[in-house]
């Protein structure tokens, strides 16, 4: 099953064609897609669109980025939307200390608390991870028996991938997995066993080689497989099969 864990389709840059291209990305063989809230706003909007279409689920979350915005309720606001259906998992939540959008002290705040509310509701998480791994991976840590979830468009050291594994992490791999210059991607994917892998685009970032600098989508999908495959020696069928059953066991998806 080719399943999409990671999409952002409330992005303004689908405004003017957000329905003609989910639909284009169903008929390219794109069985669901996940689309992952950033902020109350666009988490809201990602269960908007999974209440439109039946193969889109839903995260909530407050992004690093967002973290100097969220009112003081987020985490009841959160927890209301999680309710839903559809609403599969908290997140993204997590560190970015690349653009450091919101001051490091709100990120680390805003991380810990949906971190507590995962723990507590059981719910998986989506962490967003930017040049923040030995923080990102002594949070898991701190929660390991209690969180689970995936660790989205993964950057860190095949080190790091083997440690949240034995933790019940998973690790979603894009658009970069295609990109000459990314050598320690393709190390991390040549190394990490398949069980723990799963796919995503990020759309509408970091489209795949050879459409690399335009507007991604989950039509796409299939080059990061095709990619992973090559790197593991292995068919392309059999990344798209164990990638699917994985992202169903991760969420909890029947």
């Amino acid at each position: 099953m080719l399943i999409d864990v990671h999409a952002h389709y409330e992005n303004a840059r689908y405004d003017k064609d957000r329905d003609e291209t989910i639909e284009a990305v169903r008929r390219s063989g794109v069985e669901r897609i996940i689309n992952s809230g950033a902020s109350v706003k666009s988490s809201k909007a990602s269960l908007e669109l999974a209440e439109k279409y039946d193969f889109v689920y839903a995260t909530a979350g407050i992004h690093p980025h967002e973290a100097k915005n969220a009112p003081f309720d987020a985490i009841d606001i959160l927890a209301g939307l999680l309710k839903h259906e559809k609403a599969l998992a908290i997140g993204e939540i997590g560190l970015d200390f690349h653009y450091d959008f919101s001051n490091r002290e709100s990120q680390r705040h805003w991380f810990a608390k949906q971190m507590d509310f995962a723990a507590e509701a059981k719910y998986p998480v989506v962490i967003h991870d930017r040049e923040a791994h030995r923080e990102c991976l002594e949070m898991a840590q701190r929660y390991a028996g209690a969180v689970k979830g995936i660790f989205h468009c993964y950057t860190g050291s095949l080190e790091m991938a083997l440690e949240l594994a034995k933790l019940g992490y998973m690790m979603s791999f894009g658009g970069m997995v295609t990109f000459a210059g990314a050598a320690d991607c393709r190390e991390v994917v040549s190394g990490l066993p398949l069980e723990y892998m799963l796919l995503e685009t990020d759309c509408p970032y970091l489209a795949p080689h050879p459409h690399r600098g335009k507007r991604n989508d989950s039509g796409y999908l299939p080059l990061i497989a095709e990619a992973i495959a090559e790197l593991k020696h292995i068919d392309i069928e059999e990344v798209i099969s164990k990638t699917g059953e994985n992202a169903k066991h991760c969420f909890g998806m029947a």
